[in-house]
């Protein structure tokens, strides 16, 4: 997150001096897909001091602005995130981007179509998914696969931490009468479902089969997340809407695209089963697996 900020203050201040992509690397003797690396905060960056006073000093930033970008480059060089001693585990460069924008949420909407999703899950029924030909993880070696399985449990300390996210999340009925694995593991699986619902930062509900067509069915499953505001109310990022597929993921963060999802979101929130609802229909189905 931090770096993507660094990258939007680098980008309006280009644009301020009047500067393309292209002629901004021109003047700095640097490739065009590194300067555009910079501005989508790109993890892979290292912010030399040097190489960022001369983009300052280019792009003609005031006193305040170059303060404030020596500080927050300065930040990158300093601070290492706890998911960094999981890259090189099979951890997927596109998804670790989810991660930092996942610890830095104050709210998380999730629609889920087809499993439970990451931050509520069991370690069995995680490890299920990690067996899966085409599964989280593009690696055979029994150690990696643990190391990613140890990240999705770490990921869920983020529930109950100091100032924790608020997390809403939308889970369609099939999810919960899938078998991933065995009875048991589903039992567990959906005990934990309503441990966690107790939380007072967590709202789970279920759209049932009787919802109908809803407009989450074309769009399948999605996370929206929103940022904390700063003094003035004004967030500090936009809204960003993640939709993960096997080989990589889309992070949109336009205002039509928020808008387009924010709707999704609304259709399946009326269809959905209150709280109350949704946490019997869980329980039932928990007791179901529990007696099988």
């Amino acid at each position: 997150m931090l770096r993507r900020q660094i990258g939007r203050k680098f980008e309006a201040l280009r644009k301020a001096a009047g500067l393309t992509m292209d002629q901004a690397a021109a003047q700095l003797d640097r490739a065009r897909a590194t300067l555009h690396r910079i501005e989508n905060g790109a993890e892979n960056i290292r912010y030399r001091q040097a190489d960022v006073e001369q983009m300052l000093n280019l792009y003609g930033a005031s006193k305040k602005d170059r303060e404030l970008l020596l500080a927050l480059t300065a930040a990158t060089r300093a601070n290492k995130n706890w998911w960094h001693d999981y890259i090189g585990s099979g951890l997927p460069r596109w998804f670790q981007l989810y991660i930092g924008l996942e610890s830095a949420a104050a709210n998380i909407r999730q629609y889920q179509s087809e499993l439970i999703p990451g931050l509520l899950q069991t370690r069995a029924y995680a490890e299920q998914l990690f067996l899966m030909p085409g599964g989280a993880i593009d690696s055979e070696d029994d150690a990696e696969r643990e190391r990613a399985i140890r990240l999705r449990i770490e990921r869920q300390s983020l529930l109950t931490r100091f100032s924790p996210p608020q997390l809403s999340v939308i889970i369609n009925e099939a999810v919960l009468r899938r078998p991933v694995g065995n009875d048991k593991i589903m039992a567990e699986q959906l005990h934990q479902l309503l441990k966690a619902a107790e939380l007072p930062n967590v709202t789970i509900r279920v759209l049932p089969f009787s919802a109908g067509l809803h407009a989450g069915a074309m769009a399948g499953a999605f996370s929206i997340l929103e940022f904390p505001r700063d003094d003035a109310g004004k967030e500090v990022e936009p809204t960003v809407t993640y939709l993960e597929g096997a080989t990589g993921a889309i992070y949109l963060d336009k205002p039509h695209e928020t808008s387009a999802y924010d709707k999704i979101w609304a259709d399946m929130e009326n269809r959905a089963l209150n709280e109350s609802r949704s946490k019997t229909m869980i329980q039932q189905l928990a007791e179901e697996y529990d007696r099988a």
